[in-house]
């Protein structure tokens, strides 16, 4: 078997065990409101952002920040399932990010998992960072269940998977924000601080996945590397930017699965 999927499977059968070693509780709270899909404000006054995913979002305040499609029936699934409701606050990364907000996975008293909830519904995708990865083979399960079963975001265009190919022939609208992109790697190069997965022959205009030096030696701690992607299908998710062509830089091997 590859050693790619090898490193899935594991990840997979792991999930357990990094909830019983690498998750630590931290105080419980008490949901007062909901910010938005996800994002919660408890009463002691911390601001949760729901981490591993990114729900449809809101202006917020946000000047000429347009909304979201489904962005309101995802606040308002976040508020069946945790307005008025006792939590337990779970930390399994970085506790905090830049805005100040708590980073946390939250339960409810009956045991409810509520990340796993809006990933279920098709109210959230799956939205992780290198120093905040646990529990995110499970999410990525529950992300691609709601897919398959067309539910909420997955039934809108907004949030329609890209091919790679026509990504990089496609409109400027598909050239900037969060993305999920699939395709087949065609080629890797490897400079001194980077290496490129490319999707296309022309590396100034086609799709690239970019890992610089920090990433390698993060997929290199899981046994990767740039390399073993070579002729495979992939899904990337990440945000999209214009660098010779559409490109997304990959920080951790969750945001790259692989495609049968």
């Amino acid at each position: 078997m590859h050693k790619l999927f090898l490193f899935i499977a594991a990840a997979l059968l792991n999930v357990s065990l990094a909830f019983a070693g690498d998750l630590e509780k931290g105080a419980p709270g008490h949901v007062v409101s909901v910010v938005d899909g996800d994002t919660v404000t408890l009463e002691d006054g911390r601001e949760v952002r729901l981490v591993g995913i990114q729900a449809p979002k809101l202006p917020l305040g946000r000047r000429n920040f347009p909304t979201w499609p489904l962005a309101d029936e995802a606040k308002a699934h976040l508020e069946d399932l945790g307005d008025g409701r006792d939590v337990e606050v779970v930390f399994g990364g970085s506790r905090m990010d830049r805005h100040g907000r708590v980073l946390a996975h939250l339960y409810t008293a009956e045991g409810a998992w509520i990340q796993g909830e809006m990933l279920r519904a098709g109210l959230a995708r799956v939205y992780s960072f290198h120093d905040n990865r646990s529990l995110v083979a499970e999410m990525l399960a529950l992300e691609r269940e709601a897919r398959d079963a067309g539910r909420g975001i997955w039934s809108h265009p907004f949030y329609r998977l890209h091919d790679a190919a026509a990504l990089a022939e496609g409109p400027s609208d598909n050239m900037n924000g969060f993305q999920l992109v699939e395709g087949r790697v065609l080629a890797v190069g490897n400079t001194r601080d980077r290496s490129y997965l490319n999707f296309g022959e022309d590396w100034n205009s086609d799709f690239t996945v970019v890992l610089n030096k920090k990433s390698r030696r993060l997929f290199a701690q899981e046994g990767l590397a740039p390399e073993d992607y070579e002729g495979l299908r992939i899904r990337v998710r990440g945000w999209v930017k214009s660098f010779n062509g559409p490109m997304i830089e990959v920080s951790h091997p969750e945001q790259i699965e692989l495609l049968r």
